[in-house]
């Protein structure tokens, strides 16, 4: 099938001014990872057009260099050139997208990029990429860049980030990417970067339920878990929950276990997204079985209700299989 002579130029347009027009970012959701991410984007030189829901944030945000606030985000919207969004759930993200002041409803030719990093269901993806399109037509265009790296990596702007939607926009938007972070994955088209997502969610929370699991029965049979520790970071179970977020106090510094789980990937946050995992496998069919993650979904659930969902998701080794501290050493 051909392309249009009149699609192709408005293509080409597009391409032009995502490359030339990134003066003025305005993005929407500034939480714990958003605001790092936003600040990252100011370090680069970047124009920050900001908003988000929660007032204590909007009123700390207040008169800081290098962001201008605005009332909702179909404000932000008409003031920027590309937005980028971090949202907790699928359903914050319709609202911010195709609610009553959402950013699309607009008549403004404004913005030509929409970026959504927060991690959500292909499925959403697919329908607000369809919803771009539908109101802002061929001139427009919508990634879903959902990041993995956590808070410390949102500081640090080592994110890595996976990409849905057209691989063209993907090049074009990569000074915006690497402003954030380190590492850019394409993954196909729209959606595909929040499936890939959801896909790294599922394995990093069964990843460290088993190091939990692992180490709290080491202890149990009288070996330490700074020997634990060693035994798999130099072998076969070597993973990023053993070696670079460790979950037993004690073994490891600069990690939430060290500052009893507080800081970095909320427990809450992790059933979440094992729910959005669950969701999109029944989309699939039959064929595809999760048992793992459903059994991870159904420990995490618990511990949110158990009263630590605001805590670090390691702290499964604490709570759920009650493993013990590491001693200081002498």
């Amino acid at each position: 099938m051909f392309t249009s002579r009149a699609a192709q130029l408005s293509q080409s347009r597009l391409y032009s001014s995502i490359q030339s027009q990134f003066e003025r970012v305005g993005f929407i959701g500034l939480g714990s990872m958003g605001s790092r991410m936003a600040n990252n984007l100011i370090k680069a030189g970047y124009n920050i057009i900001a908003y988000d829901a929660n007032e204590d944030t909007m009123k700390r945000l207040s008169g800081k260099e290098g962001i201008l606030l605005r009332n909702s985000p179909l404000e932000v919207a008409q003031a920027s050139n590309v937005v980028i969004t971090m949202l907790p759930s699928p359903s914050h993200v319709l609202d911010v997208y195709t609610g009553p002041s959402g950013i699309i409803n607009g008549n403004s030719l404004n913005p030509w990029l929409f970026i959504d990093s927060s991690t959500v269901d292909p499925q959403t993806s697919r329908k607000i990429s369809a919803a771009v399109s539908c109101s802002k037509g061929e001139g427009a265009a919508m990634l879903d860049a959902p990041v993995s790296g956590g808070v410390l990596s949102a500081e640090a702007g080592s994110l890595t980030f996976m990409v849905g939607g057209s691989e063209e926009v993907c090049e074009s938007a990569k000074p915006l990417f690497l402003a954030m972070g380190k590492n850019v994955t394409y993954c196909g088209g729209s959606g595909n970067g929040s499936a890939a997502k959801i896909c790294n969610n599922m394995a990093m929370a069964v990843s460290m339920l088993g190091v939990s699991e692992a180490i709290a029965l080491g202890q149990s049979l009288g070996v330490s878990a700074a020997t634990l520790t060693k035994i798999f970071n130099s072998s076969s179970a070597r993973c990023w929950s053993s070696d670079s977020y460790n979950p037993v106090p004690g073994v490891m510094e600069g990690v939430p276990a060290s500052r009893n789980y507080d800081g970095g990937f909320a427990t809450k946050l992790m059933a979440k997204d094992l729910r959005l995992a669950a969701t999109a496998a029944s989309e699939v069919g039959s064929a595809t079985r999760i048992p793992m993650a459903t059994l991870a979904n159904k420990i995490f659930t618990d511990l949110c209700e158990e009263g630590h969902g605001a805590k670090d998701f390691s702290g499964v080794f604490r709570h759920y299989f009650s493993g013990k501290d590491e001693p200081p050493r002498e």
